[in-house]
C-alpha cells in the first residue's frame, strides 16, 4: 500500500495535485524548466545521423528479387541492392537473404536520386574479412571456405571476400577437370594479399603439403630401423624402386632389391607391386627412409654356406672368363672364383684355353667365405672326386656312387650299367671319359 501511495505522490510531483476536496490542480508552469540546449539533445537523439561510410546494423524487413529492405532506425528504410546482398553471384536476393536476419551494412549513400538510402551487405563483409585474413596472412595461418565459382585458369573461394585459387596449386599433382571441387569446402593457406588491387590468392596444394610434413614428422618418428613393413611400389628407378610403406615413400636402392646381380630393378618390381621391406635407416633431417626388400629373404649365401662344406662337389656353370680365372655359378644367384691354377692340371695361360663361356663342369669347394661372401673352386681338383653335395647325389642313383660316397658313375657305367639320366650327369661322365691331360702337359 505505502508503494502505491508513493507512485502517486511521485505522479503529482510532475502532473500536478489535488485539493482538499478531491479536485484535481494542474502543476503550474512558469519556466522552460527542460532548457533549450536539453531541448536540442532531446530532439536529436530521437533521430539516427547516418553518412556515408558508416557501418550500420539493422533487420531485414523486405526482401525481394532485385532489393532487400533493411530497417536501420533511420527516418527511412535502407535498400540494399542484390549485386550488393552477397560475394557470391546470385539471380535474386531471396536465395541469400531471409525476413528477420540480423545484419551490419555499409552506407554507399544517404540518399539517391530517389531519395533512399543505399547500403551494402558485402561491403561490409569486405571489411570485416579483410582484417580477419590480413591477420591470418601475419601468422601464417590456414583459412577455410567454399569453392563458389569455377573461372579460367582456377576457382573462387568464400572466405568472407572472393578468393582466387589456381588450378596448378589445387592439388599435389596437375588438376585436369575442377568440376568436381565445386561446392566443396577446402583448406589452403594465403601465398598473395594486396588490398588496393582487392587481390587475394590462395594455395591448397601449400597447406597439403604442410600437412604432410607434419604427419610426415610423426610418421618417422613411429619408424624403428629392423622393423618390417608392408608396401606398394610406387615407383620404379635407375637406381632403385620407392615403396610407399603406408603414409611415406622410402627408398630401395638396387643393391637392396635383391641378393643377385641385377641389371635394372625392373627386373625384379613394377610398379604397384606388393612387397614386404625392413626399415633400414631413419633419416630425421632429411626426411628420408631406407628400405631393404632382400632383408626379408632368405639369404642365398648363407643358405649356401650352411648345406655345403669345403671338398665337396658341385655343378655350375661358367659365367665369366677373366685374366686370373673363371666365375662359376654354383646356386641361384651365387658365383665362385676358380683361379686359374685351379683350372687344369697343368699351367694355363689363358683360361680360354681349356674352358669356354657358358660351359658347365663339376668344381670342387676350396674354401666358403660366407662373411666377404666369396666362395674358391677347383676345377683340376673336381677330376679327383669327392663327395657331391647332398642336392645331386639323389640325382645320380644308388650306382653312381662307392661305399663310402664317392661318385665313380663315370668308370662304372659299363660295370654297374648306369646310364647318365640328367644333364649333369652327363656332363660328369663325359668329363671323366674325357682323354684328359697328357703326361707331357702335366710336365708343363
Amino acid at each position: 500500500m505505502a508503494e502505491v501511495v508513493l507512485n502517486v505522490l511521485d505522479l503529482e510531483s510532475k502532473m500536478g495535485k489535488f485539493d482538499e476536496n478531491g479536485t484535481y490542480v494542474p502543476r503550474e508552469v512558469i519556466q522552460d524548466d527542460m532548457g533549450e540546449d536539453a531541448l536540442k539533445q532531446a530532439l536529436e537523439d530521437s533521430v539516427v545521423i547516418i553518412k556515408d561510410g558508416d557501418l550500420v546494423q539493422g533487420t531485414i524487413v523486405g526482401v525481394d528479387k532485385e532489393e532487400v529492405l533493411v530497417d536501420v532506425g533511420y527516418k527511412s528504410e535502407g535498400v540494399i541492392p542484390v549485386k550488393e546482398i552477397s560475394i557470391r553471384n546470385v539471380s535474386s536476393a531471396a536465395e541469400v537473404a531471409t525476413i528477420g536476419d540480423e545484419i551490419e551494412a555499409v552506407v554507399l549513400q544517404t540518399e539517391d536520386k530517389d531519395g533512399r538510402l543505399v547500403l551494402s551487405k558485402k561491403r561490409a563483409q569486405y571489411e570485416k574479412a579483410w582484417k580477419t585474413v590480413e591477420a591470418i596472412k601475419e601468422a601464417n595461418g590456414t583459412v577455410r571456405g567454399e569453392i563458389i565459382e569455377i573461372v579460367k585458369g582456377g576457382l573462387i573461394v568464400d572466405i568472407g571476400l572472393r578468393g582466387f585459387l589456381p588450378a596448378s596449386l589445387i592439388d599435389l599433382r596437375k588438376v585436369r577437370d575442377l568440376t568436381p571441387y565445386m561446392n566443396t569446402v577446402i583448406d589452403a593457406k594465403i601465398i598473395e594479399l594486396n588490398r588496393s588491387r582487392s587481390n587475394v590468392v590462395l594455395s591448397r596444394r601449400a597447406f597439403l603439403e604442410e600437412s604432410q610434413a607434419e604427419q610426415r614428422e610423426e610418421f618417422l618418428v613411429n619408424l624403428k630401423p629392423g622393423e618390417e613393413r608392408e608396401g606398394t611400389v610406387s615407383s620404379v628407378v635407375s637406381f632403385g624402386a620407392f615403396v610407399d610403406i603406408g603414409g611415406m615413400d622410402g627408398l630401395v636402392h638396387v643393391s637392396e632389391l635383391s641378393w643377385k646381380h641385377i641389371d635394372h630393378p625392373s627386373s625384379v618390381v613394377s610398379v604397384g607391386d606388393k612387397v614386404k621391406v625392413q626399415i633400414l635407416e631413419v633419416d630425421m633431417a632429411q626426411k628420408r627412409i631406407s628400405l631393404s626388400l632382400k632383408a626379408t629373404q632368405k639369404d642365398p649365401w648363407k643358405e649356401f654356406a650352411d648345406a655345403h662344406k669345403t671338398g665337396e662337389l658341385v655343378y655350375g656353370r661358367i659365367t665369366k672368363i677373366v685374366q686370373f680365372g673363371v666365375f662359376i655359378q654354383v646356386g641361384d644367384g651365387i658365383e665362385g672364383l676358380a683361379h686359374i691354377s685351379e683350372i687344369a692340371a697343368h699351367h694355363v695361360e689363358n683360361a680360354n684355353q681349356v674352358v669356354q663361356l657358358g660351359e658347365e663342369l663339376w668344381v670342387k669347394i676350396i674354401e666358403i667365405d660366407l662373411a666377404r661372401r666369396r666362395i674358391s673352386l677347383s676345377v683340376k681338383q673336381a677330376a679327383e672326386g669327392g663327395d657331391v653335395a647332398p642336392e645331386y647325389q639323389e640325382a645320380f642313383g644308388e650306382h653312381a656312387y662307392d661305399s663310402e660316397g664317392n661318385y665313380i658313375g663315370g668308370f662304372s657305367i659299363a660295370d654297374t650299367g648306369f646310364t647318365p639320366e640328367t644333364e649333369a650327369q652327363a656332363a660328369w661322365a663325359e668329363y671323366l671319359h674325357s682323354e684328359g691331360p697328357t703326361p707331357s702337359d702335366e710336365a708343363e
